[in-house]
């Protein structure tokens, strides 16, 4: 649960703060007319992300056990890249963030209504349909049960909340320190959606390797165990992994976390060549 929590939350939020300065801004500039617009864009996309994760769902209930395996195979892998590029460009872009989408519904402001729908959309869409990715392939490591839509429904409500109280300045929050630490927390995730991923490679025959274990930790881990089931659902800690899932975990991890934690570089402003007199 708290995995899909995360996500929920992550994204929710990310989608939450983009409508929040779309309609704070139509507000100032005393163009409530177009509200109505902005919040059919808003629809539109969360329409488009249920259906999105509703589709994967369909497709992969009705393949076959190798297809099936391969196919979450695949959409673990794009969660993966997915998720990586989504925390490192909100950490590098999270500042310009409030600027460019207001600088983006002004020129659509120009257009026309549909402009703005469309805008809307696009700004809401991406985030959606990220969720609905990561969702999936975060979930299909844990136990079949509504869990996982318990977690991430909660995490989307959270988000909302929050949002809703940045608006109206009721609470608020270092978005600098959330993003990096939610960051850090999804970078975990993401290694063992990762290690998932490569275990439905190897079920499938693509990978080799699937009975040769790293280690066997079942003794101090059951299986039947909450603290099991927790590790499992959030960061995909399994008693037995193979060697090639642990490779992949830490390869994934380990420069990851690195890139991630190095400090960013500011870009300073060339000084003066001095004339000479």
């Amino acid at each position: 649960m708290f995995a899909s929590y995360l996500i929920g939350l992550r994204e929710g939020l990310e989608a939450t703060l983009v409508v929040s300065v779309l309609v704070a801004f139509l507000v100032k500039s005393d163009r409530k007319d177009k509200l109505p617009q902005v919040w059919t864009g808003v629809g539109v996309a969360v329409a488009l992300s249920v259906g999105f994760g509703a589709l994967l769902t369909f497709t992969a209930a009705r393949l076959d056990y190798t297809r099936q395996e391969l196919f979450e195979a695949i959409t673990s892998l794009l969660a993966v890249v997915f998720v990586t590029w989504m925390i490192f460009w909100m950490r590098r872009a999270a500042r310009a963030l409030s600027g460019e989408l207001r600088g983006k519904l002004s020129e659509a402001l120009q257009v026309g209504s549909f402009a703005v729908v469309v805008m809307a959309f696009l700004a809401v869409a991406r985030e959606g349909l990220e969720t609905a990715l990561l969702f999936f392939a975060s979930a299909q490591g844990a136990a079949t049960s509504a869990t996982p839509l318990i977690g991430i429904t909660l995490g989307v409500i959270t988000a909302v909340l929050i949002g809703w109280g940045l608006y109206v300045s009721a609470i608020k929050i270092n978005l600098t320190r959330f993003f990096t630490w939610t960051g850090l927390l999804l970078i975990l995730v993401a290694a063992g959606i990762l290690k998932y991923g490569v275990h439905d490679l190897q079920e499938a025959g693509v990978l080799p390797g699937l009975s040769t274990y790293a280690f066997d930790i079942s003794g101090v881990l059951p299986a039947d165990s909450w603290y099991a089931a927790l590790l499992t659902g959030m960061l995909n800690i399994t008693p037995q992994p193979s060697v090639l899932e642990v490779v992949a975990w830490a390869a994934y991890l380990v420069p990851t976390l690195f890139l991630f934690l190095r400090p960013q570089r500011s870009k300073t402003t060339p000084a003066p060549a001095s004339s000479a007199a």
